[in-house]
């Protein structure tokens, strides 16, 4: 199946993820708004910064800087406490990824050029915008929140809350992981194996991992996990989960690669986003196995 049949695939992505995500932040900013915080001009303020800047640097297209906003501000409302301060949202594990990411990409492009792998000079689409953030947002939401934090999952009430800040940070932390291994794994291996068989692959073939590639992933997935555990106040336990539903989904994005989006049944805006559900249902399934050792 020829890849840009699949745009439909992207088209989707953005569907499920900027539309709920747009109507919440508008929800937040009304509320916070009506309360009297500096909630909502602080975070539609940084965030329409950072949208402006990606798309100055050509990291990101117009629409694509434009969805990266409505994300970031969707997490920054859904992890803003009383009283508030800018660094105690997920604006810092964001920024933290948007470095990783900006310098992973810019890393050795003479040589992806070369290899034909490098991103476009244009910068990202709003589709990949939404595939490797947005369900990070979805999973922070407040009607995720309310879902996550009543299942009783959680013994401890006051832990409860946690919950799917733990579960949207290991889809963040998961984004990263993909985006920093794909780019440093061409530079630091020249050999890279498909997921499935070992057999070595051309660089830049879907499903293929190497070690330095693999190894940067995982390292990147722990700062995103830490910075956001510490920013958070979630302690270890955030950060553990965090970082393993990162690394399990990193290696489930391989496995999509080379099972579904290299036959031509997937194009990678669903992989991705389909990684970051991975990683999340990781880090619920890790929560409630927690939960239920705590309760024996």
């Amino acid at each position: 199946m020829a890849r840009n049949q699949l745009f439909w695939q992207s088209k989707l992505v953005l569907l499920l993820v900027v539309p709920y995500v747009a109507a919440g932040v508008v929800l937040q900013t009304h509320w916070w708004a009506y309360a009297d915080a500096p909630v909502a001009l602080w975070t539609l303020g940084i965030s329409a910064v950072l949208g402006l800047v990606a798309f100055k640097l050509r990291s990101a297209t117009l629409a694509a800087a434009a969805t990266g906003a409505v994300i970031t501000a969707s997490l920054m409302f859904s992890t803003a406490t009383l009283p508030y301060l800018p660094w105690r949202t997920a604006l810092i594990p964001v920024l933290v990824l948007m470095v990783l990411t900006a310098l992973s990409t810019s890393a050795g492009r003479q040589r992806k050029q070369q290899l034909g792998t490098a991103e476009d000079r244009s910068g990202r689409t709003a589709a990949q915008v939404a595939s490797n953030l947005g369900f990070a947002a979805l999973a922070s939401s407040e009607a995720a929140q309310s879902l996550l934090s009543t299942s009783g999952w959680l013994p401890d009430a006051a832990q409860a809350p946690m919950l799917p800040l733990t579960v949207g940070l290991a889809a963040l932390a998961e984004a990263a992981a993909d985006t920093v291994s794909s780019e440093l794994g061409q530079l630091l291996s020249a050999q890279p194996r498909l997921l499935t068989t070992l057999r070595p692959v051309a660089p830049g073939t879907d499903g293929a991992i190497s070690l330095g590639g693999t190894t940067a992933g995982i390292c990147a997935a722990a700062l995103i996990a830490a910075t956001g555990a510490a920013t958070l106040h979630g302690g270890l336990i955030m950060f553990a989960v965090s970082w393993s539903g990162a690394i399990f989904g990193l290696f489930f994005d391989s496995l999509l690669g080379a099972t579904l989006e290299r036959p031509g049944w997937l194009n990678n805006d669903a992989v991705n986003f389909l990684s970051t559900v991975a990683a999340s249902a990781f880090a619920l399934v890790l929560l409630a196995l927690l939960a239920y050792t705590r309760n024996a």
